[in-house]
């Protein structure tokens, strides 16, 4: 499905010089995509075809519907712009959560939910531990996620998220015209690994980092979030609550960090 990423429309282009130019411009494809559950729709979100077993897993794991990978039973891709997750049996399927969900744009998915103490409660705290990073890696990240960036690169019109190892390597790179279904799919990735939760990693996002991100960060494990762009209050907010780190204009050689600043080695003497 990588080759729907990508469209190529004529469009007209006028010059510096005034000049203009009738030629093919790559553009980001953004299409529907229904998560079924059971054989029933539990939402639609629009993305970026690729990738939409994971997406669609990613979106169940964030929104707390399953937690195990012994929960999905089968997870089927035969019908065009449709997942359809078969649950295990016993397994029971989260109506409360599911009825805040319907569509979902591309930018700001499920924008406006209907309790955020909800949400909270679905997910635990980050405990305290020794995850840390060098200031030297955490300003390679940008790069490193430019460079698994290769729609970006062709079109300048989609998001990307990524999951690193505390030695900055990157371990799951995923694109979308999204940003919080690329972190999905990031998620759906580890998850379907088998390597949730990731709380030896950190996320970098390409966008900014809203409340969503974050909260789709905790609940895969993750202590360390990061953003190129700037950060909501809501964010802010809820990142301290839940014991995370949030670094946000990461744009080498500066950053802000906004909580729990102690998981960035601000000084080699207290390593």
């Amino acid at each position: 499905m990588k080759e729907r990423a990508i469209v190529s429309e004529k469009i007209i282009r006028r010059n510096r010089d005034g000049g203009l130019e009738y030629l093919p411009d790559e553009l980001t494809a953004e299409e529907p995509l229904e998560i079924r559950v059971r054989g029933k729709v539990l939402a639609t979100t629009m993305r970026t075809p690729g990738h939409d077993e994971e997406l669609a897993v990613g979106f169940l794991v964030s929104e707390a519907i399953i937690r195990k990978r012994e929960e999905i039973e089968k997870i089927s891709t035969g019908r065009e712009n449709q997942v359809d997750i078969d649950l295990a049996a016993g397994v029971k399927l989260k109506l409360n959560s599911a009825q805040r969900f319907g569509t979902i744009s591309s930018s700001c998915g499920i924008c406006g939910k209907n309790s955020i103490e909800a949400i909270r409660q679905n997910f635990r705290k980050i405990k305290s531990s020794k995850v840390r990073i060098e200031i030297e890696t955490l300003l390679s990240l940008p790069e490193r996620l430019r460079q698994g960036q290769s729609d970006f690169a062709r079109t300048g019109g989609i998001h990307a998220a990524g999951i690193f190892g505390l030695n900055g390597r990157p371990k799951i790179v995923r694109e979308d015209i999204g940003r919080h279904n690329a972190v999905d799919k990031t998620i759906g990735r580890a998850f379907l690994d088998g390597s949730l939760p990731l709380d030896r990693d950190l996320m970098l996002v390409s966008g900014r980092a809203s409340f969503e991100i974050v909260q789709k960060a905790l609940a895969a494990g993750i202590a360390i979030i990061a953003s190129v762009s700037a950060p909501s209050t809501l964010a802010v907010r809820f990142a301290r609550e839940n014991n995370q780190t949030l670094v946000s204009f990461l744009r080498p050689p500066s950053f802000n960090i906004y909580s729990h600043i102690e998981r960035v080695i601000l000084d080699r003497k207290s390593t």
